[in-house]
């Protein structure tokens, strides 16, 4: 294997969980990346060697944690962090970065946060299977969207089952009734002039209240989730069809297409046209 691997999944149209990046690396002493914000979760198992993560408190204080191989990191969104590796031993670790509705469920299982982001193995020999299923994601860079997906439940089933401090399941929670109740919506209504006011109301919440429940379970603000959305449709479109981006950008809810086209740069950082420059679908 390289000393360097990294891959970005193309399909955003997976809901429940999906993922956006993965790669190996095996760093040179004291390699860094940070401080840096991340909009996804990103979960890093260390192979061989040592470094430090340091993850700011609600303080802005960063707060050191020491991770050595055989153990993981977590990071969340929306949280400032560094990580290095060591000047002696610098380590070698994959990573994937996912996200999706449930995936803040999955983290939580895996008894993970951003007060406790290092991830321990229940015992030893259960990293040889987890470290597998990583790379696994990290080498399938040809295989189809679906086995993509695939891989990234089975490894997410090794993280919480082979937790040290994994947590049980607790269904029948009011606030994803009201998250999913929020989505359903999203989708039958993105084409329409909406607005998080009006998800609040179909929820029967107040908005501050809702913008609250929303994020706990889903992991991004109504609003960004909204716009993640749309523009996955407008991808879609752009790839798919002939139609123009004026008019893709009115089916996806932006009347206006200079507000459309900023949106969509937002989220894959290319504008529309440059996006289906690189990846329409020619019929042979």
């Amino acid at each position: 294997m390289t000393n360097h691997l990294f891959s970005v999944f193309q399909d955003e149209r997976f809901m429940d969980l999906t993922i956006y990046q993965y790669g190996y690396e095996k760093c040179e002493p004291l390699h860094s990346f940070g401080p840096y914000v991340r909009n996804n979760y990103l979960f890093h198992y260390v192979i061989s060697g040592k470094g430090c993560l340091h993850a700011n408190d609600e303080r802005g204080e960063a707060v050191p944690h020491n991770i050595e191989a055989g153990n993981g990191f977590l990071i969340e969104p929306g949280h400032v962090t560094t990580y290095f590796a060591d000047n002696d031993q610098p380590w070698e670790y994959v990573w994937v970065e996912f996200g999706g509705l449930r995936a803040k469920e999955c983290v939580e299982l895996a008894g993970l946060s951003h007060k406790s982001p290092v991830y321990r193995l229940a015992s030893p020999e259960y990293g040889e299977t987890l470290q597998e299923r990583m790379l696994t994601i990290v080498k399938s860079q040809n295989a189809s969207n679906m086995e993509m997906i695939g891989h990234l439940y089975l490894f997410l089933d090794c993280l919480i089952k082979y937790s040290a401090s994994k947590k049980q399941l607790q269904g029948g929670k009011l606030s994803e009734f009201y998250a999913r109740e929020a989505v359903v919506y999203i989708e039958h209504n993105y084409d329409q002039d909406i607005t998080v006011e009006d998800i609040a109301k179909k929820c029967q919440l107040d908005r501050s209240y809702f913008g609250k429940v929303f994020k706990k379970v889903v992991g991004q603000s109504p609003q960004e989730f909204l716009i993640r959305y749309r523009m996955t449709k407008a991808a879609d479109a752009l790839i798919i069809s002939d139609d123009s981006v004026s008019d893709i950008g009115l089916s996806v809810g932006y009347p206006n297409l200079l507000h459309f086209s900023r949106a969509f740069k937002g989220v894959y950082g290319v504008s529309p046209r440059e996006y289906r420059q690189k990846n329409k679908i020619i019929d042979r």
